[in-house]
């Protein structure tokens, strides 16, 4: 059967041009050169071994075989593409997209998906990590996770966790500086810096009333690598409290001092507007509350 069938891309060139009657302007259509369409139909008629239009001096008409067979073709072309939208929709209904951003993702979210696929196995859940602006129009996205201010461009957004920053280190880090008892004394300590954050050393330097030292240090531009830095001993970092939650109780970050200063931006669940209900929306929605609530009760987080 599969080798009596002509090839998928001439009964495309055929159906486009028996519609328009135009090898010129089926090609504009398929993105093809009027070459290009001119060959797929000489091949189809080499397959079926009859003529399927009479090319004339400035049009082409089809041949009786020719229109019996674009009726037969359209009908099938129509009930595949049919069936094939059938399919995508079954699919777009049980596939669960979630974009995050990329330190959320990595120190949050992902080791906590498994409990989503658990209480939804009906989804087939997609992460797709990226700190780029959602496009919800296209319908690709289902729900995303962002760090902001709470205003996105023609979508809707709830806060779902803010946050505080402190300074932590390695325990190691801390150690070999005799114990970072003071604020003072990370005058003394190399500071890693995450760039873009409002937050920076110097508010919470100006919080503490002490002098900014100005001490030269790396700068990341993403949380969870000023994150990261701390763990190998860089430095001190000024650690997001939802970012450092997790390596604080494993002990690969300590605290050094209680004094916390609140970050302007927070955790945002975005999605397209009027889409609270959709199901897979309100099902993200509900398990995401579910989870901040044990995290924040957990890590007394405010």
């Amino acid at each position: 059967m599969p080798e009596q069938l002509p090839p998928l891309q001439t009964l495309r060139a055929f159906e486009a041009t028996g519609r328009r009657l135009s090898m010129t302007l089926a090609a504009a259509e398929l993105h093809l050169t009027h070459g290009a369409v001119s060959r797929q139909i000489k091949a189809l008629e080499d397959h079926l071994g009859v003529q399927l239009f009479r090319r004339m001096t400035r049009r082409i008409e089809l041949t009786d075989a020719g229109a019996s067979f674009f009726s037969a073709v359209t009908h099938l072309l129509s009930e595949l593409a049919r069936e094939a939208e059938n399919v995508r929709r079954k699919n777009d209904d049980t596939r669960l997209v979630v974009s995050s951003g990329v330190s959320f993702a990595s120190k949050w979210l992902t080791s906590r998906l498994h409990k989503l696929m658990a209480r939804y196995p009906d989804f087939e859940v997609h992460l797709e990590v990226t700190d780029a602006v959602v496009d919800f129009a296209n319908g690709h996205v289902d729900v995303a996770l962002r760090y902001g201010n709470g205003q996105y461009p023609v979508a809707a957004a709830e806060r779902i966790m803010n946050e505080t920053v402190s300074p932590v280190c390695a325990p190691e880090y801390r150690d070999r500086m005799g114990g970072l008892r003071s604020p003072g004394e990370l005058a003394e300590c190399q500071l890693i810096h995450e760039i873009g954050m409002n937050t920076t050393w110097e508010r919470w330097f100006s919080m503490m009333e002490l002098p900014y030292p100005r001490t030269r240090g790396p700068g990341y531009s993403l949380g969870s690598m000023s994150i990261e830095a701390a763990i190998r001993g860089e430095g001190v970092a000024l650690g997001r409290s939802v970012l450092v939650a997790e390596d604080l109780a494993a002990g690969r970050l300590v605290e050094l001092f209680s004094a916390k200063l609140e970050v302007e931006w927070g955790y945002d669940l975005v999605y397209r507007i009027g889409n609270q209900d959709h199901p897979k929306v309100r099902a993200f929605r509900n398990w995401i509350a579910d989870e901040v609530r044990e995290f924040t009760s957990t890590n007394f987080l405010r």
